[in-house]
């Protein structure tokens, strides 16, 4: 398993406003502008966004959101998808109901015209049972070690991270991680990210202290040089960072502008020289949505159809 790719699937929204549906779990969301308005200024976010990453080499397959579906948080496939190198396709348990109509056999056939998709393993029937786990929202991959980070919340159960883990056959760093106001934050990717050579951590997040420095030390154990972040720089999306792959394999950061302008002179300099560093005003979707740059972000690991 490579730990990025190039290619990625993006979802065009046709109804973006601020769901109130996921407002009790993420304290990532504010208010703000009227539906009409958010949904034309997301979608001019997302094109330029989508611009900014095709410029840098990355394939992105944009694909629409189905109008008239009600599903305000399109934008955000990550959460119910997941591919992998060998063919396998996971399907994943959402906590708020309007999310889980994201859920598309469409999208699936889509990837399925070009690229290899073997076993599809469906694990949203767990939403029966009021558990959820959220994609590569609740757990941050590192695909070279076959490790999974999760921060446990409302989104991320240990029952479905349980069934997960074996058939994708990764273990778990597992870890509580609260905001300002100590309460859990809902989703792992926006509090750190993994890449080949990088890890971004907002390591005053992780309580307590031993849990803290265990992720630390489990990050360099395996080689990366880490970012740590702070409050601030997290509540402007500086966790919610992707690195991706452009033709030629080389590392493309991607992030939103406002995460771009938060990291420090230093960290700047040390994203640059590891890689492209793209970047693109995201400020409507990061608000109202409480998601950013790296959970617009479906990365496909199938293998072409040869």
């Amino acid at each position: 398993m490579t730990q990025t790719t190039r290619n990625i699937v993006m979802i065009r929204p046709a109804h973006f406003f601020a769901n109130p549906q996921t407002r009790a779990s993420n304290r990532f969301q504010q208010p703000g502008a009227d539906n009409a308005t958010a949904q034309a200024r997301a979608v001019a976010e997302f094109d330029g966004y989508v611009a900014a990453l095709r410029a840098a080499g990355v394939n992105v397959l944009v694909i629409d959101d189905e109008a008239g579906h009600e599903t305000p948080d399109s934008i955000f496939p990550n959460n119910w998808i997941s591919t992998h190198p060998d063919g396998h396709v996971f399907l994943y348990p959402m906590e708020a109901p309007n999310r889980r109509r994201e859920r598309r056999t469409d999208i699936i056939d889509r990837l399925r015209a070009q690229y290899q998709v073997g076993e599809l393993c469906d694990l949203s029937a767990f939403e029966a049972e009021g558990q959820f786990l959220e994609g590569t929202g609740s757990m941050v991959f590192d695909h070279d070690h076959r490790l999974a980070y999760v921060c446990l919340s409302s989104r991320s159960h240990p029952e479905v991270l349980a069934a997960l883990l074996p058939r994708l056959g990764y273990r778990a760093l597992v870890f509580d991680a609260v905001d300002r106001g100590g309460s859990a934050i809902y989703h792992s990717n926006v509090m750190m990210a993994v890449g080949r050579r990088l890890a971004v951590v907002c390591l005053e997040a992780i309580r307590p202290a031993a849990a803290r420095e265990r992720v630390r030390a489990q990050l360099q154990r395996h080689g990366k040089q880490v970012i740590d972040i702070d409050y601030r720089q997290m509540e402007h999306f500086c966790g919610n960072v992707i690195e991706l792959a452009d033709a030629a394999g080389n590392a493309v950061f991607a992030m939103s502008s406002r995460a771009w302008q938060a990291f420090s002179p230093a960290q700047q300099a040390t994203l640059a020289a590891n890689g492209t560093v793209v970047h693109a005003p995201l400020d409507t979707i990061e608000h109202l949505g409480g998601g950013g740059a790296r959970c617009m972000v479906a990365e496909n690991f199938l293998p072409r159809h040869r």
